[in-house]
């Protein structure tokens, strides 16, 4: 065995000794339970930069959001670490009128990216997974003039608003975009873009989404 390889063993075990010791007073649980309540601070902070917040939201650091007092956040409803919420009031001298609406009982997974210049209403119950892109707009259309201007420079644009009606689950990593109705109680597979309307109680999933399952009642 070669010195380096002995040092780094040696190393090795010297420090998982010293942090079994330090876990005996700082344990992970203690941890967490220090983390959560910092995170029910935390969200009360954030809930007075917003336009409403119901009881017991719970917000988890950090998040980035934009145009706060046009969001408002439902009774019990909690955000993943690291989201993103925006309502874009002006973008390049674009004067804009968003409004996001959040229902009760909401749980938005980490990395959560909302995106807002027209009007986004998310029922009471919804679940999503981790890196989930809820967005009404876009930069500029696809006609020729537009794809003529840097993206970054273009008008805004939105094909209407985002309704996403009580108890749907998006999964991870799946895409909802514009002028889009998404029923009551309909699952959205993961990686999934959805495109068009979702009727209730549907399984939809690919790129586009496209109905899997059907159980309307």
């Amino acid at each position: 065995m070669t010195y380096t390889r002995r040092l780094r063993l040696l190393m090795d075990t010297v420090t998982r000794k010293i942090f079994t010791i330090v876990s005996i007073v700082y344990s992970y649980p203690f941890h967490r339970k220090l983390s959560l309540m910092a995170d029910f601070l935390y969200s009360h902070w954030i809930a007075a930069s917003l336009k409403s917040a119901g009881k017991g939201i719970i917000v988890h650091r950090p998040i980035i959001i934009r145009g706060g007092k046009s969001i408002r956040i439902g009774n019990m409803s909690v955000v993943g670490r690291n989201g993103v919420l925006t309502a874009w009031t002006n973008y390049e001298g674009q004067e804009l009128y968003p409004s996001i609406e959040i229902g009760d009982s909401c749980d938005f997974g980490e990395y959560i990216h909302i995106s807002c210049t027209n009007h986004i209403i998310i029922g009471n119950g919804v679940l999503t997974g981790r890196w989930v892109t809820i967005s009404d707009n876009s930069h500029g259309d696809s006609k020729p003039d537009s794809l003529n201007i840097p993206p970054s420079q273009r008008p805004v644009y939105s094909k209407g608003p985002i309704i996403i009606e009580d108890n749907v689950w998006i999964g991870d990593k799946a895409t909802v975009l514009g002028g889009v109705t998404i029923g009551k109680g309909a699952i959205i597979a993961a990686n999934s873009v959805v495109t068009h309307d979702v009727p209730p109680h549907c399984v939809v999933g690919g790129i586009p989404a496209k109905i899997i399952s059907n159980h309307i009642k």
